[in-house]
């Protein structure tokens, strides 16, 4: 059969070469032009036939390069690209990866980490020196069979097993194997360039450490000072994310290894600050996987040689043994660890379907090997072929035994109250786009988080007389611009542009007509003696609110948060520290920040006071006595993000509608963002 479709390949190759121009494509836009259609249709065309849209990119990529019909050369525009996509496709990697994995399950994910790592080398080792390989070749193709790309990783967040013993062993230690795999790379790349002397253990070893230290600690801390100073300047953030990943990769070319693993530690160092759900980490995802990322993978297709496999059976042999090695090695560390820590069968399998798939540090560890001359084609092709059956596997296996498991567990709780967060439809009054940004930001994560709705308003007051052309215009502009930030997090919008007797009439009448289910509004931290007895548009709004209300001080990007800190006094309600910590914890999970909880008692109810309603095991949580303000104000910090839960009191004129405590605090800490949730009279029975 090989024989035959040996023979029968340079016919077809041949007949349609003499359909398309003689020699390979030079003009700039018909080059572009093929990329993009390939971009666009080889997703597509293989989504349908329900394989992964990267295996129709690669056979794009042999289909169009030198080894089938010629019309691209690999040239040294299409290997720049390929570049900074294999950059890209390993900072988005890194993004993925989170150090906070390892605080669960810490031990399981190291013992799944290092036996996830250990076999794979010694049976790929094995394997590939019986096929002839040379120790260092065979180390190198080991190390790819060590490292894995987390490709059913949105499976189990579908299926609502993430916070699973199993899945969050698994993210932990593919963050050591794949560090570890990147490590092997680095130290086989220059024992093959025949530089792997005692010099250069001297000076890797500090270097290299001195080098992630730098990157994990610098990066985030030059990160939020550029946030904190640029952050209302979209670009400048997206452009400062960019730069990050370039320069954290020459660097790594400096101390001598390769680029991609600066790339991958500035992916991890880099995700702290971004919300998972934010615009900006929207735009770096859809940057990286519909532009530079294709690219790479359409330029590791041009390096394929079909012909080999078709003409030499060698290749056939490789390639099975690199798919059987493949599976071999990811299912025996997934059923000894699984066994170990006493999983049952369906967690091993889903330990072992998340593992499974070879992708991104396999693609860029085989580019590099070949780039070297350290493997040839064969090797090549048969990569190839483990993508393509590991990466269909992968999301099967996750999916047929994911359904088996049951949804994590909540840690107890002493309230029956619903733990989950409703589907948000949150009302967010714009009136200055330089200002507003960190409310939608703070609305997007929210909606987002549950696949609610924003609703950006606009009220203008009814003056009676024609309102002036300049201040519609102005209306429309407000409510494009935060219609545009909405798209860019692919989030639901409906704005609303308003004509009312008031600001805040506008604000209640469009809650109710719309059906919101919360208000997210700006406040200056502080009221005057005219806002206390008159009312300001917050006063008068959170007065009569029949929805909660966010009421917001950000003083700097939300992004910057490092701590969420809630602070409780003894007196607040059962269901009103219910629903706050339902909002805090979705903050600090999207914010990628620590969660802390602190609560303020008096001595008499110091030891008959329940716990905390709903809150996680591993919090931590702090009782203290004394004053309120005194005690939340000795343990804020800078970057703290400061959440206050209040319930609607009888009115009282003459005082603050949200109480004294949140100005007081507002008032001593400047420099610290608050968010008062306020909720109506009703959330007190």
């Amino acid at each position: 059969m090989a024989l035959i479709f040996s023979a029968l390949f340079p016919s077809v190759q041949n007949f349609l070469a003499s359909l398309l121009p003689s020699g390979p494509i030079t003009d700039p836009v018909a080059i572009f032009l093929i990329i993009m259609a390939i971009m666009l249709v080889a997703p597509l065309l293989f989504e349908r036939l329900r394989l992964p849209g990267i295996v129709g990119l690669i056979l794009a990529g042999v289909l169009v390069g030198p080894h089938g019909f010629g019309l691209l050369e690999r040239d040294s525009t299409i290997v720049l690209l390929g570049t900074v996509g294999l950059l890209f496709l390993m900072f988005m990697a890194g993004l993925e990866t989170s150090l906070d994995d390892l605080k669960y399950n810490a031990n399981k994910a190291i013992v799944f980490g290092l036996t996830t790592f250990g076999v794979p080398m010694v049976l790929g080792v094995a394997a590939m020196v019986l096929l002839g390989y040379s120790w260092l070749a065979a180390v190198l193709v080991a190390s790819c069979f060590a490292s894995h790309t987390l490709l059913a990783l949105p499976i189990a967040s579908k299926l609502g097993i993430m916070r699973s013993s199993a899945v969050t062993t698994t993210l932990g230690g593919t963050l050591i194997t794949n560090v570890l795999a990147l490590l092997v790379l680095a130290i086989v790349v220059r024992a093959h360039q025949g530089d792997l002397t005692l010099q250069f253990w001297l000076f890797l070893i500090p270097s290299l450490a001195l080098y992630t230290f730098a990157t994990l600690w610098g990066v985030p801390k030059l990160g939020r000072w550029f946030f904190r100073r640029f952050g209302h300047d979209e670009g400048a953030e997206f452009t400062f994310v960019v730069a990050t990943l370039f320069v954290v990769s020459y660097l790594a070319r400096l101390i001598e290894i390769e680029p991609i693993i600066g790339a991958f530690l500035a992916g991890i160092a880099i995700t702290q600050l971004i919300p998972q759900l934010s615009p900006l980490m929207n735009r770096i995802q859809f940057i990286g996987n519909t532009l530079f990322v294709p690219f790479f993978l359409i330029s590791v297709g041009m390096l394929v040689n079909p012909l080999i496999l078709l003409q030499e059976p060698r290749s056939l042999l490789v390639s099975a043994v690199m798919v059987g090695v493949a599976i071999v090695a990811k299912l025996l560390p997934a059923w000894g660890s699984g066994k170990l820590f006493r999983f049952d069968s369906s967690s091993i399998m889903v330990m072992f379907g998340l593992s499974v798939a070879q992708a991104a540090s396999t693609l860029a560890a085989i580019t590099v090997a070949y780039n070297i001359q350290l493997v040839d084609q064969l090797t090549v092709n048969g990569t190839i072929a483990m993508i393509l059956v590991t990466c269909l596997a992968s999301p099967w296996i996750t999916a047929r035994w994911g359904q088996s498991m049951k949804p994590s567990p909540r840690p107890k709780a002493t309230a029956t109250v619903s733990q989950a967060p409703p589907q948000y439809r949150i009302l967010v009054p714009v009136a200055n786009p330089s200002t507003e940004d960190n409310l939608l930001q703070l609305a997007l994560i929210l909606a987002k988080s549950t696949e609610g709705t924003l609703l950006p308003l606009h009220v203008l007051i009814d003056p009676y007389t024609p309102i002036p052309p300049e201040a519609k215009l102005q209306q429309m502009r407000l409510l494009a611009a935060a219609e545009t930030i909405a798209h860019a997090a692919v989030t639901k919008v409906e704005p609303i542009g308003r004509v009312d007797d008031s600001i805040d009439k506008g604000i209640l009448r469009t809650a109710q007509e719309h059906d919101a289910n919360l208000i997210i509004c700006g406040w200056k931290g502080y009221s005057t003696y005219r806002d206390n007895f008159f009312g300001s548009v917050i006063d008068n709004v959170a007065r009569r609110t029949p929805v909660p209300m966010l009421i917001t001080r950000f003083v700097h990007p939300i992004e910057s948060t490092q701590r969420v800190f809630l602070a409780l006094s003894d007196q607040e309600p059962i269901e009103v520290i219910q629903q706050t910590l339902v909002l805090t914890r979705t903050l600090a999970t999207e914010l990628k920040a620590s969660l802390q909880v602190l609560q303020v008692v008096s001595r008499s109810r110091l030891n008959t006071l329940p716990e905390i309603p709903g809150l996680d095991e591993d919090t931590p949580v702090q009782r203290v006595q004394g004053n309120f303000v005194d005690q939340v104000s000795r343990i804020l910090q800078l970057d703290d993000l400061l959440v206050l839960p209040h319930n609607a009191q009888p009115e009282l004129r003459g005082m603050p509608t949200l109480g004294m405590a949140p100005e007081a605090l507002a008032r001593q800490h400047p420099d610290v963002s608050i968010i008062v949730a306020h909720f109506p009279l009703q959330y007190a029975s």
